[in-house]
């Protein structure tokens, strides 16, 4: 068994699941290939740790995205609805560090702005925002989307990330 392995099924608490891998990930950059391969084989609870651990290295560390960033992006729309608000969540840290990858990321992060899921949306607006404020050539286009998405979104969390970024665009 390899030690992701052995992270995942351990009788760990979540968090201390996802500071480990969090920590392995960033302690060995090979890391991430054994991380895809448990995803890709895991359940559902297995996938959104994986995911989460990404996250939380892209957080403080962008640039450790290079070696991961197809498959995140790959994920978006996973049935999964912690995959899905993970993989954006990621999209949103390393906007700014990989314009042209991200840009590949939109139309899936659209979809996920319909989701039944408020995290899930809320998610995808963090990362469609952040792409927004990164990429001039994706501004107007987003910003056009960003005021339709607010004529029907319901959830007042999920608006108030648009409207955030729509009161800065302005100004």
């Amino acid at each position: 068994m390899t030690t992701i392995e052995e992270i995942l099924h351990s009788k760990k608490k979540p968090k201390e699941i996802i500071t480990l891998l969090a920590e392995k990930l960033k302690s060995d950059k090979k890391s991430v290939a054994e991380l895809i391969k448990c995803f890709d084989r895991g359940s559902d609870t297995e996938k959104g740790n994986c995911m989460e651990a990404i996250e939380y290295v892209t957080k403080e560390d962008p640039e450790f995205a290079k070696n991961c960033l197809d498959f995140v992006i790959e994920h978006i729309n996973d049935k999964a609805p912690r995959v899905k608000w993970e993989t954006a969540r990621i999209i949103g840290n390393v906007a700014q560090r990989f314009l042209d990858k991200v840009e590949e990321a939109v139309p899936k992060l659209l979809v996920n702005t319909n989701d039944k899921g408020t995290v899930v949306k809320w998610s995808a607006a963090f990362a469609l925002t952040e792409i927004a404020r990164n990429n001039p050539e994706l501004k107007k286009e987003l910003t056009t989307k960003f005021n339709e998405i607010m004529k029907i979104e319901s959830n007042k969390g999920v608006k108030n990330i648009y409207l955030k970024y729509l009161e800065e665009v302005e100004q």
